[in-house]
């Protein structure tokens, strides 16, 4: 791998943005890329993600991990990680997929979105490969969660689809040994790109970062309706657990109209079941001088949400164990109870039923709920996934 800044990055409208040279030569240690074609005028055109990047040779995307190599596009991340480590599978979150085990979690390098609030800058606004210090093959990745006794990888800290090749392979790895694969994304992709990665994950949180137009536009420099079409398609034509996340920012999407309309489009479009979470924003990035989100925005969210027949909606980032815990839509006996990331209470049966009226709970569950609780253990995979 090179820390070497390509000759130029493409933005969403296939223009260039300089960023010093480089040459061919520079990404000979990297991975073949999928969805791509060439373009009448020579340059190679990126089909992950609704941008659309044109290369030039040496030219990488606006998401700085797909570059352009010759006659090319390769993925410039494949095998390294910015880091590895043992979660709560609520903290991704899922609050209705294996309750309470633990989830081995890595992200890479780069984003496609530009989201001025990103609570993981750091690692997703990257733009020195050297800092991903973690080699790590996708055999690797399983060995190691099955040797730490994780049920499921998530995908997650930058969006995985920018690294699709490397995450499908690593889904690929776990499946072989029935450990399951978790996207935390913001749903930007084509639905070609949608098709091939979707078929390989089990669980998926998507961040819907806010309802208009205009926040994708100012505050992320993309579009709202890519991932709408996202979403309809992970519900309809896909077996993948979905739940939603949105962040709500004071002053931004935060108002009961937004909220209300967002909500009537999930119980529309993607059924009652869906999961979705509220959490709130800390400053961070290029948002500093916004304020955090006080909590009775996040209730008064969840109250919205399931006035308009979201059966399941959660309050996060805040210690709230009402808004944490998820109750019967039919008799409204506690199902499970958290306290942050702990499970406090369980109330379903051996099949996922209410135990108090048999109500079915929609989620992916084990007859009891797993007890890692709300540890956060930092790993390192030499030694673990040989």
């Amino acid at each position: 791998m090179t820390s070497r800044f390509a000759r130029g990055v493409a933005d969403r409208r296939g223009q260039t943005l300089p960023y010093g040279s480089m040459t061919t030569a520079a990404f000979a240690d990297t991975h073949p890329a999928r969805h791509w074609h060439r373009l009448d005028d020579g340059r190679l055109q990126c089909d992950v993600c609704p941008r659309y990047c044109k290369l030039h040779d040496g030219q990488r995307g606006l998401c700085f991990v797909r570059a352009r190599s010759g006659d090319h596009v390769v993925l410039t991340t494949y095998g390294r990680s910015s880091g590895f480590c043992v979660d709560p599978i609520e903290k991704k979150p899922l609050n209705h997929f294996l309750p309470g085990t633990p989830i081995l979690s890595f992200g890479t390098a780069g984003c496609n979105l530009t989201c001025r609030f990103c609570q993981n800058w750091d690692i997703s606004k990257a733009r020195d490969v050297d800092r991903l210090n973690d080699e790590a093959s996708p055999e690797m990745i399983a060995r190691a969660a099955e040797r730490l006794g994780c049920r499921s990888v998530a995908f997650t800290y930058n969006d995985p689809v920018i690294f699709m090749e490397y995450a499908i392979d690593v889904a690929r790895a776990c499946r072989a040994r029935g450990i399951r694969t978790v996207a935390v994304t913001a749903g930007y992709m084509t639905p070609e790109a949608a098709r091939e990665f979707c078929a390989h994950v089990d669980a998926a949180n998507v961040d819907l970062k806010g309802f208009t137009e205009d926040f994708y536009k100012s505050l992320c420099s993309a579009s709202l309706a890519p991932v709408l079409d996202t979403l309809r398609y992970l519900k309809r034509e896909t077996e993948v657990w979905l739940e939603l996340t949105t962040l709500l920012i004071p002053g931004h999407n935060d108002g009961e109209a937004e909220i209300d309309a967002m909500t009537r489009w999930v119980v529309d479009n993607l059924g009652p079941d869906v999961p979705m979470h509220f959490t709130a924003f800390h400053p961070d990035w290029r948002m500093t001088d916004v304020p955090p989100t006080p909590p009775s925005t996040l209730t008064r969210a969840r109250r919205i949400a399931m006035a308009n027949g979201v059966r399941y909606a959660y309050t996060g980032n805040v210690r709230d164990p009402e808004g944490g815990s998820t109750w019967c839509p039919r008799c409204g006996s506690l199902l499970i109870g958290r306290d942050f990331y702990e499970i406090t209470g369980w109330g379903l049966d051996d099949e996922g039923r209410c135990a108090a009226c048999g109500a079915a709970c929609a989620g992916v569950f084990e007859p009891a709920p797993g007890a890692w609780g709300g540890r956060r253990q930092p790993v390192r995979l030499q030694g673990l996934g040989r």
